[in-house]
């Protein structure tokens, strides 16, 4: 993971799953993101994976596994330990900070701190009004609205993720296998892989456009409306989706250098 240059930040994204970390600095990501099985992340995983870089300005996080958050605690104050002079800080992302968009939301506490990222990104590099949809373990439709023109987080949709889905059924059937998810043949399958995928795929899609549509009813906009989509099954889901304008893969990423800047100036 080492950069060219002294990274300002290590953005850190905790998810279900997989925790994804990268170094940027206030203008871009810098290399390829690593992944560690969120299980099995330790301060000592974090330091394998960044190995002796420092970073200048903090560690940004985005966390919906509270009891993982421990990890990153450690590792940020051996960072802090190791720098002395201007130690860098530890930022988690929540909805009192600067995030370059207005909530509207009864309960904001509760919306998830991936959420908020990806609004700061969609907002910051796509504008408003905007849906981001990212396919995690679930699958979540975040909604930026722009009353008197602020990009404000107006609500969204959760749904079961894809691969929860396919593994429900392999985990609840006698027959059924467990499959890895890519473009069916043809939506009538002759196995029971092809069929699988065929459902899978093109009914998620389905699944996708329907939402879609609704919340386009629901916030009565047309043209001018940006749909993003990111996470694990943005490019295959959204391949033949047309609602779909934008697949970025690392808007989550994206948000939290945003953040940073917001926030550690």
């Amino acid at each position: 993971m080492a950069a060219a240059v002294v990274p300002d930040y290590l953005l850190i994204d905790i998810s279900n799953s997989f925790t994804k970390l990268i170094p940027a600095t206030r203008e871009a990501l810098l290399g390829e993101s690593s992944r560690i099985p969120t299980p099995r992340l330790t301060a000592a995983a974090l330091r394998h994976a960044v190995g002796k870089e420092t970073f200048r300005k903090g560690v940004i996080l985005s966390s919906v596994v509270p009891d993982a958050e421990a990890a990153v605690e450690a590792f940020a104050a051996s960072l802090r330990a190791e720098a002395g002079h201007k130690p860098p800080r530890l930022l988690k992302v929540n909805h009192k900070i600067k995030l370059g968009v207005a909530v509207d939301y009864p309960k904001p506490a509760s919306i998830g701190a991936d959420r908020l990222a990806n609004a700061a990104g969609a907002a910051a590099l796509y504008g408003a009004p905007a849906i981001v949809i990212d396919f995690g373990t679930a699958v979540t439709f975040d909604v930026l609205a722009a009353p008197r023109r602020i990009p404000t987080y107006a609500g969204g949709v959760i749904a079961p993720g894809l691969e929860a889905m396919i593994d429900y059924l392999y985990q609840r059937t006698a027959l059924l296998p467990r499959i890895d998810l890519r473009e069916p043949v043809k939506a009538i399958g002759k196995s029971t892989i092809d069929a699988m995928l065929a459902g899978a795929v093109y009914g998620y899609r389905g699944l996708v456009r329907q939402i879609l549509e609704e919340i386009r009813r629901e916030m009565k906009i047309g043209r001018r409306l940006h749909t993003i989509a990111t996470g694990g099954y943005a490019e295959l889901i959204a391949e033949r989706l047309p609602e779909v304008q934008q697949v970025h893969p690392n808007l989550t990423l994206e948000g939290l250098r945003i953040i940073g800047n917001l926030n550690l100036p």
